[in-house]
């Protein structure tokens, strides 16, 4: 009998360490499923960051999640080895190719190796990490109290009579330099989709994290009392709720970005200097637009425009909406 077949047949016992930013733990989702395909009744234990942790609290498998927060001195992976050495795993996977994945007792060890990233998309490399026979596509688990925290936050603002129409999702923010289009030009593209008549009675949501207001607050001014505010209203899991209600998605190139791709809903996402053809949303109701439309050629974010965001957006509509009304 193989080690898979040992270990499957009583259980495999597998250390997932996940990435630690949001947007590459999305990318990184599908793991959760592929772990369970090929070790049927796995019990797993993620290590993850603590923004993205809510994702995996129900994963299917998951019986433990080790929240590593960054320390000094990368004291985090020593803290992090003192949690999982002590016991022998059929399993590791670690999709940040770190040192620890070798320092634990394993059967079978899955290490993430930079060399593979060779110009194509992450889902890609990930896919190849776990030696899957087909792409990992991202998958969430959103739970039900994820659900009701965003409903407790968005049907409390719904029922404000400003109207119940349906909902476009914005994330004007990112953590990365580079990536952030300027805050007063969301508050001028949502002056623009309020003129709109494809968006007469629409509502706008801003979401993002607790830190994220201010790149929030020209567009929640300019949405007045169309708006809805979901800026630091709950973790990662219920803005993935809050943003799967939404009819439609318009952010930066962010960990937010691609939660709304996975959550299935039509997303538009926003490039500046950044490979736009490999780290865009995923998914088939997905778009770009990026301040340099030429692949290989780059522009400052700054150079995107309204009025192209605009136009995106539009065609976002027509394309999921429009299509789906006859609108």
């Amino acid at each position: 009998m193989s080690d898979n077949q040992q270990a499957s047949a009583s259980g495999a016992r597998v250390l997932f360490v996940s990435p630690n930013r949001i947007g590459d733990s999305v990318i990184a989702s599908g793991i959760v499923r592929e772990i369970n395909r090929q070790w049927p009744n796995a019990r797993i234990t993620v290590a993850a960051g603590g923004p993205p942790a809510p994702f995996f609290r129900s994963a299917p498998g998951v019986e433990r999640i080790i929240v590593v927060n960054k320390g000094k001195w990368a004291s985090h992976w020593f803290r992090l080895w003192a949690e999982v050495v002590k016991q022998p795993w059929d399993v590791v996977i670690d999709t940040r190719g770190s040192a620890l994945g070798w320092l634990v007792r394993a059967g079978t060890r899955r290490i993430y190796n930079r060399g593979w990233e060779t110009g194509v998309p992450k889902v890609e490399v990930v896919s190849r990490l776990m030696q899957a026979p087909h792409s990992l596509e991202p998958e969430l688990y959103i739970d039900d109290r994820a659900q009701a925290e965003a409903a407790a936050v968005i049907d409390s603002q719904l029922a404000d009579g400003a109207g119940l129409g349906p909902i476009i999702a914005l994330a004007p923010i990112a953590h990365q330099k580079g990536k952030s289009w300027p805050a007063d030009r969301w508050g001028a593209l949502v002056e623009m989709l309020k003129a709109e008549p494809r968006f007469d009675g629409w509502r706008f949501m801003l979401v993002g994290g607790p830190g994220d207001h201010p790149p929030a607050a020209p567009a929640l001014a300019a949405a007045g009392e169309r708006g809805i505010d979901f800026v630091g209203k709950g973790d990662i899991l219920a803005s993935a709720a809050a943003i799967r209600r939404a009819a439609l998605f318009v952010g930066n190139d962010s960990g937010l970005m691609h939660v709304a791709a996975a959550a299935g809903t039509p997303t538009l996402g926003l490039f500046g200097p950044t490979e736009w053809w490999l780290y865009g949303p995923r998914g088939p109701r997905t778009r770009t637009v990026a301040s340099n439309q030429t692949r290989g050629e780059f522009a400052p974010i700054e150079d995107l425009t309204v009025e192209a965001v605009f136009a995106a957006a539009l065609d976002l509509h027509d394309a999921f909406i429009g299509a789906e009304t006859g609108a």
